[in-house]
């Protein structure tokens, strides 16, 4: 079949409003690549480059070897959990193109020699959940013989999406992140070597292993090759999924989403765990990790979202920081005490007039809990309330002084309502 030339590749040939069926599918890349080698198969991954797309950006090749040189049967888990409130690209990706995720589950099976696939969903993908099971009865239907696959629904919760809380919870155990090692390549689901890739990663694999390394890097840059999905929205024309690179800039992400409705205030890069940019971004400014390094950002997990002047970026990063604290697995204390000290605090500054110690004080709290978590939940949230320290400090001394310069009341960053006894899941 004919590779994608350019953008886009995931979701080329996607029709709106519905999923490509297996025919159309096949039609569309091609039967799915068989594999006889996986070593071989392993080796064409790390010369692509290719890096997972749920926000640890780990190399694909070494987890795939990893699980690989195990002695024992492994499984595959297709993670699709998107905790992240911001993002919807791998809800959207499943929704219109559930063969390709399937396909890369497959490939991934027959490298790290599992004979199971488990595709993990949260609870709100109902679409996406009713996709890739109509896509798996048409595989059964077909007779194709490739690794036994099946759908796990799980919680909605923020942590759901790492991988040892993810595995975790398909043991049982709940959605609370385990400390490591072993790492799930090592002890997984059912104590097997276990590799957990992002369902964006795995439909990458499914590409990258028809059309081979120099397709794939024939986009990117040479330290970040291919392409990624993003997620934009906030105040945008047409918030949605938007496929890029790493030479793309920030301003022209906006445009590919319709252009801004008003001026900027600030971009939230990366998504909760993410930090904010000043609105007026820099000349040159692109999503390739080198140059949001520069301004104090980083990826994460692809969602970006537009700021709309006249609305309050300390009211909206205290509303996110609640909702994080809330979201705590309740194993460590500067999760636990921290995160709520300093979600407390930043809602105290919200709603002003306030202590003008208070902005130093959350400085120094940041610091205090960073990396001395459980997990990297404390750490995510602490990235975000920096940037804020750092970007909205203007706005922070009007609101010590009981003033705020928003002029829009509704709120534009998602905050999903509480999970039932969340700290306890």
């Amino acid at each position: 079949m004919t590779a994608p030339a350019g953008l886009p590749r995931l979701l080329h040939g996607a029709v709106s409003g519905r999923a490509l069926s297996l025919a159309e599918h096949v039609a569309q890349h091609g039967p799915t690549p068989r594999v006889d080698d996986p070593e071989r198969l392993i080796e064409l991954v790390a010369a692509a480059g290719l890096r997972g797309c749920g926000g640890a950006a780990f190399p694909t090749a070494v987890k795939l070897d990893a699980v690989r040189r195990s002695r024992r049967r492994a499984v595959v888990v297709a993670n699709g959990a998107e905790g992240e409130p911001a993002s919807g690209k791998d809800r959207q990706l499943l929704e219109s193109t559930p063969h390709l995720v399937l396909d890369g589950a497959v490939l991934a099976a027959q490298a790290v020699g599992a004979d199971t696939a488990i595709v993990c969903l949260p609870v709100r993908a109902r679409r996406a959940r009713a996709s890739v099971e109509a896509a798996l009865a048409e595989r059964d239907a077909a007779e194709r013989p490739e690794a036994d696959l099946a759908v796990e629904v799980v919680p909605d919760r923020y942590l759901a999406g790492e991988e040892t809380a993810l595995v975790n919870h398909l043991n049982g155990g709940g959605v609370r992140p385990t400390l490591v090692p072993p790492r799930p390549a090592e002890r997984g689901v059912a104590r097997r070597p276990t590799l957990v890739d992002n369902v964006e990663t795995l439909a990458h694999l499914a590409l990258l292993a028809r059309h081979g390394p120099a397709w794939f890097r024939s986009v990117g840059t040479d330290e970040e090759p291919g392409s990624r999905l993003l997620t934009v929205s906030g105040a945008v024309r047409g918030p949605g999924v938007v496929e890029a690179t790493a030479r793309t800039g920030l301003p022209d992400l906006l445009n590919a989403a319709g252009g801004p409705t008003t001026q900027i205030a600030a971009l939230l890069v990366g998504g909760y765990f993410g930090s904010w940019v000043p609105g007026d971004v820099e000349p040159g400014l692109t999503v390739e990790a080198a140059s949001l390094r520069r301004a104090g950002a980083t990826l994460g997990s692809g969602a970006i979202v537009a700021l709309p002047a006249g609305s309050c970026g300390l009211v909206e990063t205290a509303r996110v920081v609640g909702y994080l604290a809330d979201e705590s697995a309740g194993q460590c204390g500067p999760c636990v005490h921290g995160l709520a000290a300093i979600a407390n605090a930043l809602h105290r500054l919200a709603s002003g007039p306030g202590d003008g110690h208070e902005p130093a004080r959350l400085a120094r709290w940041c610091e205090q809990v960073r990396g001395r978590g459980a997990c990297h939940h404390p750490d995510g949230a602490v990235r975000l309330v920096a940037s804020a320290l750092r970007v909205f400090a203007a706005e922070i001394e009007l609101h010590v002084g009981g003033r705020c310069s928003a002029t829009v009341a509704h709120p534009v960053l998602p905050v999903p309502a509480p999970a039932p006894q969340a700290r306890a899941a």
